[in-house]
């Protein structure tokens, strides 16, 4: 059975599914912007195509990437340096530069196809992607071991930060903070890590797998055992493995 979900990320679902229905009308319903005259750059009809222009091409980057996560993109337009003297142009058409991710601060640019004096220029956009997440309810000291009374879900802003945001209870639970958080931070991969279960110099055992096959041997760990994380291991031939903390004392490398 789906774990059901909290109910700040049902209403986000309800929303993002009204988003969803009103850009797949827009679409269907809606002329080419590369086909019809433009209204003049800057003005609000020109930002209202420009909006939603770039809906589409935001739908097109989230689409399949995020496993079907309810998110929610707000999309602002920035403005043309006004040293720009344009030539008067019929047709402007916007294009995304190579290998532009629309995903915080960005740019879009804009070209002249019909006009007397082509032209090519850029503006600047800032896409914020809002997302389920989880924000702590109280300090956490470093260390401290993460549990369902310490955060709760909400609505983050997944652009906000460097690290991916922590979207499934069992990606935090459990796990320990690498240092201080403060009420209201949202936890990310990089603020949370698994417990240690072994120091440097302990004895554990190593378990290769390979094609229908595997091998347990014995060996010296060079690093903290963390579960979930590689760690390295000196066999008594002093070869040295990496391989992945199982337990308090196996570590799994696949060959």
């Amino acid at each position: 059975m789906a774990t059901p979900l909290p109910p700040v990320w049902r209403h986000a679902v309800r929303a993002w599914l009204c988003v969803a229905a009103a850009a797949a009308l827009w679409l269907a319903t809606a002329p080419s912007w590369a086909g019809e005259a433009s209204a003049p750059v800057g003005s609000s009809p020109w930002r209202e195509q420009m909006g939603r222009w770039l809906d589409g091409e935001v739908a097109k980057q989230l689409q399949g990437a995020t496993a079907d996560l309810p998110l929610r993109a707000e999309i602002e337009v920035g403005t043309l340096d006004p040293r720009l003297q344009l030539a008067p142009c019929r047709r402007v058409e916007p294009y995304l530069p190579a290998g532009t991710r629309l995903w915080g601060r960005s740019r879009i640019g804009l070209r002249c196809a019909e006009g007397p004096t082509p032209w090519n220029v850029f503006v600047p956009i800032h896409v914020r992607v809002w997302g389920p997440g989880w924000v702590l309810r109280r300090p956490v000291a470093p260390g401290e071991t993460l549990g369902p009374e310490h955060a709760e879900a909400a609505e983050v802003d997944w652009t906000a930060y460097r690290e991916a945001v922590l979207v499934r209870p069992q990606d935090w639970q459990g796990l320990q903070a690498v240092r201080g958080l403060g009420a209201g931070q949202v936890l990310r991969t990089g603020v949370v890590r698994a417990p240690q279960v072994f120091e440097p110099g302990s004895t554990v055992r190593l378990r290769l797998e390979g094609p229908g096959f595997v091998v347990m041997a014995t060996g010296e760990a060079l690093g903290h055992g963390r579960i979930g994380e590689p760690v390295r291991v000196r066999l008594p031939n002093r070869r040295i493995l990496v391989g992945t903390v199982l337990d308090a004392q196996t570590v799994v490398l696949t060959l």
